[in-house]
């Protein structure tokens, strides 16, 4: 049996024109791709676009910290691969690592705090009862996972010695 993982939300190269004046993925366009891995996961559970349209229900993004771990170039083909941590009747909270194709060194975390509206308001709402089913049955495939190591950071300079 194959060890729990999490699973690949959104796969490509960088772009041309998501580098900077170092060769380097600029800061925004790491944020572009956790969002089009959050728009991969929100078609896993059942939100996607005909879902979205139909239901008048979506994902808001409440909170997000990005960590930049290594560079990323030019072209390089990256990975996202993701990990549901927790949800609640409203909430779910995950976290996004960016990696190169067969290799664990993360390059980049992101953990996200998104919530569940209904588009008429809009206003925070409960998950339907496919949703919530389909977000225990990942989070039950991925329960014997580590908690990344990225999660729960603060940002904060150390206090003034006396």
């Amino acid at each position: 049996m194959l060890s729990p993982r999490p699973f690949t939300t959104w796969q490509g190269a960088v772009h041309a024109d998501w580098v900077d004046y170092n060769g380097h993925l600029r800061d925004a366009f790491y944020l572009l791709i956790f969002s089009y891995a959050t728009d991969v996961l929100m078609d896993r559970i059942g939100l996607d676009s005909q879902n979205r349209e139909a239901s008048g229900h979506s994902l808001f993004t409440l909170e997000c910290h990005l960590n930049y771990l290594h560079e990323v170039k030019q072209d390089a083909p990256v990975d996202v691969r993701t990990h549901l941590l927790g949800c609640d009747a409203k909430r779910l909270h995950l976290h996004h690592g960016l990696y190169r194709p067969d290799e664990n060194e993360l390059l980049a975390a992101s953990e996200q705090m998104l919530l569940h509206v209904s588009l008429d308001g809009p206003r925070a709402a409960p998950f339907t009862d496919t949703t919530r089913e389909r977000i225990a049955a990942i989070m039950a495939e991925q329960a014997a996972l580590p908690r990344p190591l990225h999660v729960g950071r603060i940002i904060a300079l150390p206090a003034a010695r006396a």
